[in-house]
């Protein structure tokens, strides 16, 4: 509920000089700032003097808003004039005239919180409204009292001879404004001038960073033909000393001991275990270097899986694991890259049968919903990985510590060349897996790779729901040791 405090009459500029004084009065009483108190002012100030100007003259009432939270303090100017012409162009400020009509309106909204205009051929009420600072306690009646007690008294017209001392007063805060406004401009100054120290500070950091990115560059440039030249170097050595083992173990030289058979076999599975280390190295320093080129071609499934079979079948030492391959009579032919495939998915099989003690390796495959993507996978039921360690096995030398670590030795390169040979193939690799249940490492490819040029060999479109006897759940192991 609004509680009436004062009505002043504006018929003249001395009621408009009241209506100013009594408005900065009420607000000092109610504890807004000295600024506060001079916008306030100002707001009735112009609002009054529009209604003696251009209406005639009017009133203005002073209230109190207790209901509102925050408390407010309102001031309503009426007039009897013909209403202000393009109200909506005044109040959006694209209204202008050669006498400023408008101008002040359009000020004392920016001043107040609340300002509300309704103008009719029958006259103007501007509704304006202050809230109360919310460090200030809410007033009571008889504070409110006080408060318009300590107004100045008299009628409008006995204030004539204060015109004077109003205008002094507007002089004050005018000054005040001004000094107010010159320090925030020396403010915005110094604040200028940090912001162009930083500026440069923050230039001459994204050339430091320029050039540490150029180092870091030339850096990797040189870590790639490092390990390419290198990579070629050993494998001459290695070819000859896998070689020198098997024309030993053949005994063309002659018979060996036992002992010697168990070294010359010993030297020969450290070599090709050297040898796979070297070639992934020369792949990734390939795909680094963007040297690597990708020859798509059409194919079938079970071709693919047929090949895997009789290169992984001799690995599997041991009857506690079964190697099983899923059926891929449901599935779509292929156009990719199928070498590049293939060695991803030994890659994953051969991680497999390192880290599974016991039971069984699925590898099967299953066309995605929408038919553009096929999803390969190889399921196993060894040690599992913790989900925390799920990204570091796809790290280049990235291992998770385990229990079969020092029988099963790796060097974690060959998941992150998985990861990139997949890039190459449009698709993606992932890992599903839990500890002590198992892990699945999958490889998602498009069906078709896009080359940019059409591919054709009549091969049959891919069935809309197509899918392998995949696992009922998927679940895997490794540790990202290749």
């Amino acid at each position: 509920m609004n509680t009436p405090l004062l009505r002043i009459r504006l018929e003249a500029a001395q009621d408009v000089v009241a209506a100013r004084r009594r408005a900065r009065e009420l607000a000092a009483g109610f504890g807004f700032s000295p600024l506060d108190q001079t916008r306030i002012a100002s707001a009735v100030s112009e609002i009054a003097r529009n209604a003696v100007d251009y209406a005639g003259g009017g009133e203005a009432l002073f209230a109190f808003d207790s209901t509102s939270t925050p408390q407010a303090f309102e001031i309503v100017v009426r007039d009897r004039g013909e209403g202000v012409r393009e109200i909506e162009s005044v109040l959006d400020g694209t209204y202008r005239s050669p006498g400023g009509t408008g101008l002040g309106i359009v000020g004392s909204r920016r001043l107040m919180d609340l300002f509300e205009i309704d103008s009719t051929s029958r006259g103007t009420t501007v509704t304006m409204a202050r809230s109360l600072p919310t460090e200030r306690p809410a007033l009571r009646g008889a504070e409110l009292e006080r408060i318009v007690r300590g107004v100045s008294a008299g009628e409008p017209q006995a204030l004539q001879s204060d015109s004077l001392e109003e205008m002094r007063q507007q002089n004050r805060e005018l000054v005040a404004t001004l000094d107010e406004l010159r320090e925030r401009q020396d403010e915005l100054a110094r604040l200028t001038q940090e912001l162009e120290a930083t500026n440069r500070g923050v230039v001459a950091l994204y050339a430091e960073l320029d050039e540490r990115a150029e180092e870091l560059r030339r850096a990797d440039m040189m870590k790639t033909r490092f390990l390419s030249n290198m990579s070629h170097e050993l494998r001459t050595p290695l070819s000859s000393i896998r070689a020198l083992a098997n024309l030993l173990l053949n005994r063309l030289d002659g018979d060996l001991s036992e002992e010697q058979d168990r070294q010359v076999k010993l030297i020969l599975s450290s070599a090709e275990t050297l040898g796979e280390t070297v070639d992934d190295l020369l792949d990734l320093a390939k795909i680094e270097a963007g040297k690597t080129v990708v020859s798509p071609a059409w194919f079938d499934p079970a071709d693919l899986f047929g090949a895997l079979r009789t290169m992984l079948m001799p690995l599997l030492t041991t009857p506690l694991v079964s190697l099983e391959f899923a059926s891929t009579a449901q599935l779509p032919r292929l156009y990719t890259d199928e070498p590049k495939l293939t060695q991803i998915l030994r890659n994953f099989v051969s991680n497999a049968l390192k880290y599974t003690e016991r039971g069984q390796i699925r590898v099967g495959g299953q066309l995605e919903a929408d038919g553009e993507r096929m999803t390969f996978f190889v399921a196993d039921t060894g040690i599992g990985i913790a989900p925390e360690h799920h990204q570091i096995v796809f790290e280049e030398f990235g291992q998770v510590e385990n229990r079969l670590q020092q029988r099963v030795k790796g060097t974690g390169l060959g998941l992150p060349l998985c990861r990139k040979l997949a890039a190459l193939l449009g698709g993606e690799v992932g890992v599903e897996s839990e500890p002590g249940v198992g892990s699945t490492f999958y490889v998602s490819v498009p069906v078709q790779l896009d080359t940019g040029e059409a591919a054709h060999d009549g091969a049959p479109s891919a069935p809309t729901e197509a899918q392998s006897e995949a696992p009922a759940e998927r679940a895997t192991s490794g540790d990202g040791a290749s």
